[in-house]
């Protein structure tokens, strides 16, 4: 614990060569701050790997910003600072993602309503049109109602790409169906 104190008390000083342009100073610097920064991440957030997400745009900031930093000034409260911005940045930029994500959820029933005067031999040649990786990402989600993340292990793919991957192939279903309607 005393060598993670001492490294602390070297910071402003290495922030200060690193200003300077000693590249070797900087580089000690930012490898110190890694676990730093994790902890302060990982107190507002749970999701590993948006906490690693955290860490590498606080590493980015830091890097941006370095110039504004006072070698005079206690160092830790200023990556405090941008630490917790960071943090709640990704918490708010999740937060969206995850609205979107439930907004064009809800749209599957308006689909499902329209499609409910068809048969099931209508809905089967519907999902039939959709390439085969849509498809099967439909049935696993809306018919077996698995989760995203049991989709992607089903389908080895990551839940990025399931969410990807459904949300085209509902917007190709409700092409789909306006053109089947008209037909």
């Amino acid at each position: 614990m005393e060598k993670n104190e001492a490294a602390r008390d070297e910071w402003p000083q290495l922030m200060a060569l690193a200003q300077s342009g000693d590249s070797q100073a900087y580089t000690r610097l930012l490898k110190a701050l890694v676990p730093v920064i994790r902890s302060l991440a990982r107190k507002h957030i749970a999701d590993e790997v948006l906490v690693e997400d955290v860490i590498q745009d606080v590493l980015l900031t830091v890097h941006r910003v370095r110039h504004t930093y006072d070698p005079g000034a206690p160092f830790l409260p200023w990556l405090m600072v941008i630490a917790n911005a960071r943090a709640v940045d990704a918490l708010r930029k999740r937060g969206r993602h995850q609205q979107r994500e439930v907004a064009s959820e809800a749209e599957i029933p308006l689909l499902a309503t329209s499609m409910e005067s068809s048969s099931h031999d209508e809905l089967a040649t519907l999902l039939n049109q959709l390439p085969a990786r849509q498809r099967e990402v439909v049935e696993h989600v809306h018919l077996r109602e698995m989760t995203l993340a049991e989709t992607a292990t089903q389908q080895n793919l990551t839940v990025a790409a399931v969410k990807s991957l459904l949300h085209r192939a509902l917007n190709n279903l409700r092409r789909l169906g306006a053109h089947h309607g008209r037909s």
